[in-house]
């Protein structure tokens, strides 16, 4: 439930974001189902707004969804064995929020064996199918409310709100906090640079980051 109290605005503000930068409706709502990546969705509206070169906008969109390749050899170990359709069914409903929570409940449910991948994947669609749909129909109706909403709302709090509490759970060590840490300067202080380029260069910084404190605490403790 706390997951869907997030989804939801950031829903909405994703929908009423792509028909305010000129998406129609019909391929807005085609983004939304064959996309499903929030992020990726916001960027490419306000890139395609700006006029961006195409190269551009899937340079950005593929830079922004590379952290999915990681959630997804992370996860693969808990669904290993499956069927390849159950295991592409998994991997179109990851992210960010349903990896987070899954990843944490797996790390502390001593009921999921090791090779109990059938009821892992159960306990993941159980997340992943209600956030999904409540995500499709709040950019729904972001869309039929396009540009209507008044500017005072302010609804676009929500996304960073979103990540944050996907994130947080995770920092479970210093290299985790350097890296978010990294990330979040960098992304702030590189926020004026076109194109969105301040996101893929605090993911850059991010891992870099956590590269080293990871590194020198793996040298300390030897």
């Amino acid at each position: 439930m706390p997951l869907l109290v997030g989804v939801a605005p950031f829903g909405l503000v994703t929908g009423v974001t792509l028909v305010a930068a000129g998406i129609p409706p019909l391929e807005s709502m085609a983004m939304s189902i064959f996309v499903y990546a929030g992020a990726t969705m916001l960027a490419a509206a306000q890139l395609f707004a700006d006029g961006a070169p195409l190269a551009v906008l899937i340079f950005a969109a593929v830079v922004l969804n590379l952290r999915l390749v990681l959630y997804s050899a992370s996860i693969r170990q808990h669904f290993a064995g499956l069927p390849v359709g159950h295991r592409a069914l998994a991997a179109y409903l990851l992210g960010d929020n349903t990896y987070a929570q899954s990843i944490a409940h797996f790390s502390r449910d001593s009921t999921h064996g090791a090779g109990d991948a059938l009821a892992k994947l159960s306990y993941f669609l159980g997340i992943s199918i209600p956030v999904w749909g409540v995500w499709q129909v709040a950019v729904a109706a972001g869309i039929a409310l396009g540009a209507r909403l008044p500017a005072g709302w302010k609804l676009d709090f929500a996304a960073p709100l979103v990540f944050i509490a996907a994130t947080v759970p995770l920092l479970r060590d210093r290299a985790m906090a350097i890296a978010a840490a990294s990330a979040a300067l960098t992304s702030v202080l590189a926020h004026e640079l076109p194109f969105k380029l301040n996101l893929p260069l605090a993911a850059a910084a991010g891992i870099v980051a956590g590269a080293l404190a990871g590194r020198g605490k793996e040298a300390r403790a030897a």
